[in-house]
This record gives structure tokens, C-alpha cells and sequence, in this order.
């Protein structure tokens, strides 16, 4: 969420390329509608939005309970203001001029740390998940994925033994602008089944999947 269009086009498509699904606001009012009607792994934010500024929102979401990660991304460079942006409740902090593969780190990170997960890899019996390079492996040796089958494998993997229902699964795969149609998410499960094997997804009848 960042009122500077050429860097928020630059960060949506350097986060595009690490397989993430990303929705852009260019002001307060719309980052605060988003986050309350779309569900986020987390958010980049800046403090300087026009019509509500970031601080605001930080202090605004967490007193409503919205617990997503938040990453501070901002020219503001003075200790006083980190400190005033990580009291507020966000989670990380990073200042202008950055580097994109900095930023997507961070992001990463922050994602592992709120699904409970320190490592990297992600590993579920034969398959294992780089965080870092999206590369997959089964029994060691590397699996192609397209972009959609990774972002469904990586967002079941962060939350390996819960149910995910395929309208939720559908919000994460598809950006919100996106036209979504369900039935895409069979299609890809289906494709990582014959490429991962047939164990690793459960389908929990009537309610989704489950790895």
C-alpha cells in the first residue's frame, strides 16, 4: 500500500515475481477498505499515504484486532520515527532508497513467523518447499510448478494441518481485481497430485483441503 504509483507498480510486480498474489492502494481510505474485506499474508505499507496516513492505520488495525504482519516501508529514516512506527504495531521496517530482494525477505520472513514456522524450507514427508528461491523438491529432486500451483502448494504448506476451504484458497491465489472462479483451485490440486504425488493433499469432503 503505497502512494508513490511507479514504486507500488515496482514493488507489486518485484512480489509478483516472488509468487505472491498483490492488491495496491494509493491512499489510506482504500488500504482500509481492503483490509477489511480482502484476507493478506501481510502488508507493505507506507506512512505517508494521503487522506489517512500509515501510522494511523497501524494503530487503527490492530485496535480493531486485525493481526496481519505489517512492514513498514517509508523515507522517514530518524530512530524516533522506527520506534513510533514498531510501537504502533507493526512488525518490520524498512527505509527508502531499498533493495527489492530486501523487501521480499522481509515479507517472507514475516510470513514464516506468523504461521510459527522459523525455517526457510518448508517440508512435509517427500516434499519440501524453499521460501527463499520458490524451487520445489520431491525426494530431492526439483518439481516445475506454474505460478498459480506453487501459490496453492506454498499457502497449504504455511498451514499444514488446518482445513483451507477453496474460496479461501481462491482469495489467495488470484489478485483482488482478478475475475476468481473456484473450480480453477480442483485444477490446480489435481496437477500437484500427478506432480507431487497422490498423499501429500487431502481432500476433506465438503469443506476443502488439507496437507
Amino acid at each position: 500500500m503505497e502512494d508513490e504509483r511507479t514504486l507500488a507498480a515496482q514493488l507489486a510486480a518485484g512480489l509478483g515475481e516472488a509468487h505472491y498474489t498483490v492488491d495496491c492502494a494509493h491512499d489510506g481510505e482504500q488500504a482500509d477498505f481492503l483490509i477489511h474485506s480482502e484476507t493478506y499474508d501481510a502488508v507493505v505499507l507506507d506512512l505517508g499515504l494521503p487522506k489517512v496516513d500509515g501510522l494511523t492505520l497501524v494503530r487503527r488495525w490492530r485496535m480493531a484486532g486485525v493481526a496481519v504482519p505489517i512492514l513498514i516501508l517509508t523515507a522517514r529514516g530518524t530512530w524516533h520515527e522506527k520506534v513510533e512506527g514498531i510501537d504502533s504495531g507493526a512488525d518490520d521496517y524498512v527505509v527508502k532508497p531499498f533493495r527489492m530482494e530486501e523487501v521480499v525477505a522481509r515479507v517472507r520472513a514475516l510470513i514464516r513467523r506468523a504461521g510459527g514456522m522459523a525455517h526457510p524450507e518448508l517440508r512435509r514427508g517427500a516434499v519440501t518447499l524453499d521460501t527463499r528461491t520458490a524451487a520445489v523438491t520431491v525426494d530431492g529432486v526439483a518439481v516445475k510448478l506454474t505460478s498459480h500451483e506453487f501459490r496453492v502448494l506454498s499457502y497449504l504448506m504455511h498451514h499444514a494441518g488446518r482445513v483451507v476451504s477453496r474460496a479461501e484458497l481462491t482469495e489467495h491465489i488470484y489478485a483482488q481485481d482478478f475475475e476468481r472462479d473456484s473450480n480453477t483451485v480442483e485444477v490446480f490440486v489435481a496437477r500437484l497430485r500427478r506432480k507431487l504425488g497422490e498423499g501429500l493433499i487431502e481432500t476433506v469432503r465438503g469443506l476443502g483441503y488439507r496437507v
